[in-house]
């Protein structure tokens, strides 16, 4: 946890502020109407997914221990980076259209991972501050080396805070905005032809990979009170 908590916290390098750098110019060349309208879109769509009764998991694994619940971690991962793989080379080898179809299609599919993993650590996902954490742990696995320390500050310490009873005063801009630059380069190149294919598949492993191992340290971290 001790390695895991210097990973998050470490200041973003001379490649990470060069590339932030690039991703922050080019923001700056989209008119605010379409600022406007992907903060709309991805606040409607994340709020859908994670206050949707459509969502279901297993219920809370109670009385296991932590080495138990990260094997069945491990292998829910498995099974949700498999799955975005095939999703990800179908729509790769598919061009545009399929393209763009596969970014609320990932999204879903990392929500209903964390949801999974919400269960197998022993939490009620039905809870509003169980999908608060879910946020959070999105946004942690998703956002650039600057942005990160501030999400972290969030995660740390969960259960000890109260929590708000609804979305109203979350930065849905923000959050947006991270996501989006995090996967844009790596999904563009999705649209390659003949290549597109074994991007897509490369890229939606390594974000659920990225996704799965986030949440679990972030649920490890609330295990251990470390």
């Amino acid at each position: 946890m001790a390695h895991w908590r210097t990973a998050m916290l470490k200041p973003a390098g001379a490649f990470d502020r060069a590339t932030k750098g690039v991703q922050v110019r080019l923001t700056k060349l989209i008119p605010e109407p379409v600022h406007a309208t992907l903060t709309t879109v991805v606040e409607g769509l994340t709020r859908t997914i994670l206050t949707g009764a459509d969502i279901t998991t297993g219920q809370p694994l109670i009385g296991v221990p932590l080495a138990e619940r990260d094997r069945r971690a491990i292998a829910c991962i498995d099974g949700y980076r498999k799955t975005a793989a095939v999703e990800g080379g179908v729509a790769g080898a598919g061009g545009f259209w399929l393209a763009l179809a596969d970014f609320p299609a990932l999204l879903v599919l990392k929500m209903k991972l964390l949801f999974d993993l919400s269960a197998i650590y022993g939490h009620e996902a039905d809870r509003f501050s169980e999908r608060l954490f879910i946020l959070q742990l999105f946004q942690l696995a998703f956002s650039s080396a600057q942005h990160r320390p501030q999400v972290f500050a969030g995660v740390e310490g969960w259960d000890g805070r109260e929590h708000p009873a609804d979305f109203d005063h979350f930065d849905w801009r923000t959050f947006q905005q991270e996501y989006r630059d995090y996967i844009d380069l790596a999904k563009l190149a999705q649209l390659i032809p003949v290549v597109g294919a074994p991007i897509g598949a490369f890229v939606n492993w390594r974000l659920l990979e990225k996704l799965g191992a986030t949440a679990v340290n972030g649920y490890r971290l609330r295990a251990l009170k470390v």
